[in-house]
């Protein structure tokens, strides 16, 4: 039986080029059966001697065709004749009208046509007939005209190949595969290598998923209690923290069915193309359930409906959410299709399609803490060559706020910079220097600074320092550097706490701190300059988030303004009177300035020793922690656990990775964000 299935499968497909053959067969015999392939051709003669076989009675009939060329038939005994023999017709294959003996062409028809006549009265040729004939070229008349419409229909289809899918491969690549699902599937046959273990941290969200594998691997578990199979996962967090790598995991643990795509993948300049391969995908899903479905980016198509909808653009996207919704309630929970998807924007999706019965569950993926860093930095050193002395725990506190896809970039990138200094291992030292190369920019020590701008610059510097230094919630200060790096001139470099909360006085303190610089200049030059452009970006959005989220304000009060769905900044309205927009405005200015005279009164008691610390800057160009230890002493407020690892690392490779004069990443931005 399994040899007659496989016989039955073996049946020829309909080929495209079968097609092709029988027509150019068809034309072929056309011309076969009106003599285009009769045999030879006739021969070609002159007027003269055509007279001549015409007096001597050897003509049976002239046929002049299109009043320009004449063909000749020869009678029966004048082809026998040796003159005459090679022009006998010698058809391969048979034909409807047998070809004439000679042709030849001639000048004007009427003196052609009465010399005929005169001949044949002469000899009194009655058995000589002479018939006139147009020929047309069928083919070549049908051709031209059928030319135009082919050469349209090619470029139409064309046009359409190269906007369905860019080079006109997979489903979406034919015209008429444009409704097609553009997801990629992968089985137990596909060579997936990404498991679980290649994803580090993320514990609570590997449980969930995990869960969700063994839902499809053994449903029966789960049925037999009356439990019901999830539908749907939704995996939110900010960008880089692996959302898409967790997915991953799952289509090579789950040894199931697993169709991925993302959300743009949906949207077509077609009408209806979006919805169409909605119901597509979920068609093939269920014929291969149990089945995975993983939809990347979700917040593509998966925007909250008729918000600020004024142009009505964004109603082929509304079809495709409408469509989705639809096809997630269409299927049951007995036929075990679960839906995974990942969004950076959780806030923007609509409710619909975050109820339960659709996203049964909401895994969030955070930024990871230092446990979790370290798992990380261990999942991408395994492929490089380290050192051995190399302390990962180390590491893993040098990079508070990093993502998991920040860590894959230091790993990478110290390599590189190892093999550019022709090291035959990476150490401790490359993966610091792929801190600063990532966060601070590529230094330039080509740059051209004046020596008053270098001194600007060193004071400012300075200024930071001291205020960090002096204050007990700064950040603790790790390296101040006067190098250009990126596209600041200098940068102090911190290395924050990792705070669940914030307090006030820890937002003042680190406001301060901000403003060092620019009080530096003020102190020591008595005018300011531009250099503190992002050092007041950073307070005052810190001075708006204090008054207008988290209420920390005594004026303003224990109000928030901060929308968490996000609509409100698609809004044309505040959600407060002008009279309290004035005393917003009032209360972010007191904030800042307060904190601006506070750090200027710091400078001016400790003037001395800011002056010469920006020497010491000046002269070394990049200080570390223990520099200012030397001029202001031990810091009073640092904690135990800072003081210890200060003590287990060297001055050389003692490095941060913040920077005042860089984005930082502090835990309020990202509440920000």
């Amino acid at each position: 039986m399994a040899n007659d299935n496989k016989n039955l499968n073996k049946k020829p497909k309909l080929n495209p080029y079968w097609i092709y053959g029988i027509i150019i067969a068809i034309f072929f015999g056309i011309q076969i059966f009106s003599g285009g392939f009769g045999g030879q051709d006739a021969v070609t003669t002159t007027p003269s001697k055509f007279f001549d076989y015409l007096k001597n009675g050897e003509v049976s009939k002239v046929v002049i065709v299109n009043n320009r060329e004449a063909k000749v038939y020869l009678t029966k005994e004048a082809q026998e004749t040796e003159t005459h023999k090679k022009t006998k017709p010698n058809s391969i294959l048979p034909t409807l009208t047998p070809p004439p003996n000679y042709k030849f062409e001639f000048g004007d028809l009427a003196l052609f046509q009465e010399k005929i006549n005169q001949t044949i009265e002469e000899n009194e040729l009655k058995n000589t007939s002479v018939t006139f004939e147009t020929e047309h070229n069928v083919w070549g008349d049908f051709l031209l005209t059928l030319l135009p419409f082919v050469l349209i229909i090619a470029v139409w289809i064309f046009i359409m190949r190269r906007m369905s899918s860019g080079a006109g491969g997979g489903a979406g690549g034919q015209i008429f595969n444009i409704g097609k699902s553009k997801a990629k599937l992968f089985d137990e046959n596909t060579d997936v290598k990404t498991s679980f273990r290649d994803v580090a941290g993320l514990e609570g969200a590997k449980e969930e998923v995990q869960e969700i594998v063994d839902f499809l691997k053994n449903p029966d578990k789960y049925t037999s209690l009356g439990g019901k199979i999830p539908k749907g996962a939704l995996l939110v967090g900010p960008p880089g923290t692996g959302k898409t790598l967790l997915a991953k995991a799952v289509a090579g643990e789950a040894k199931v069915p697993f169709f991925s795509l993302s959300g743009s993948d949906f949207v077509e300049m077609f009408v209806g193309v979006g919805a169409s391969r909605v119901r597509d995908l979920f068609k093939q899903a269920k014929e291969k359930s149990p089945a995975i479905i993983f939809i990347d980016e979700i917040d593509a198509i998966g925007r909250a409906r008729g918000k600020n909808n004024f142009s009505g653009s964004n109603d082929e996207r509304e079809n495709t959410l409408n469509q989705l919704l639809t096809e997630m309630d269409g299927f049951g929970t007995n036929t075990n299709v679960i839906v995974l998807a990942a969004t950076n924007r959780a806030d923007v999706l609509d409710k619909a399609l975050m109820r339960a019965g659709r996203f049964d569950r909401q895994i969030f993926v955070d930024l990871p803490d230092i446990r979790e860093r370290k798992e990380i930095f261990e999942v991408h050193l395994r492929p490089i060559k380290k050192a051995d002395d190399l302390d990962i725990d180390f590491l893993a506190r040098q990079t508070p706020g990093f993502s998991g896809a920040d860590i894959a970039n230091v790993c990478n990138e110290a390599a590189l910079i190892a093999a550019r200094q022709n090291k035959k291992e990476v150490n401790r030292q490359d993966f610091l220097d792929a801190v600063d190369r990532i966060i601070g920019g590529l230094e330039k020590k080509n740059k051209i600074v004046t020596p008053s701008e270098k001194r600007a610059v060193a004071f400012h510097e300075a200024g930071h320092a001291t205020i960090s230094w002096m204050l007990e919630h700064a950040a603790p200060l790790v390296k101040v550097t006067i190098v250009p790096r990126g596209r600041s001139l200098g940068a102090a470099w911190y290395l924050p706490e990792e705070r669940l909360i914030v307090r006030t006085e820890q937002m003042l303190d680190e406001m301060c701190a901000a403003l060092g610089g620019r009080a530096a200049e003020q102190v020591i030059f008595g005018k300011i300059s531009t250099g503190a452009l992002s050092d007041l970006e950073k307070v005052t959005k810190q001075a708006r988030a204090m008054v207008t989220i988290y209420g920390l304000s005594d004026k303003v009060g224990n109000l928030t303004y901060y929308d968490s769905t996000g609509q409100s900044e698609m809004g044309f309205t505040k959600p407060y009177s002008e009279q309290t927009a004035e005393l917003i405005d009032k209360e972010i200015s007191n904030i800042i300035e307060e904190q601006y005279q506070r750090a200027i009164k710091i400078l001016e008691d400790n003037k001395d020793k800011l002056t010469e610390l920006a020497e010491v800057l000046l002269e070394k160009e990049v200080i570390f922690k223990d520099n200012l230890e030397k001029i202001f002493g031990k810091r009073a407020f640092e904690k135990e656990e800072l003081l210890e690892d200060a003590e287990k690392t060297e001055e050389s490779d003692l490095k941060g990775i913040e920077s005042s004069d860089v984005t930082e990443k502090e835990v309020q931005d990202d509440l920000l964000k």
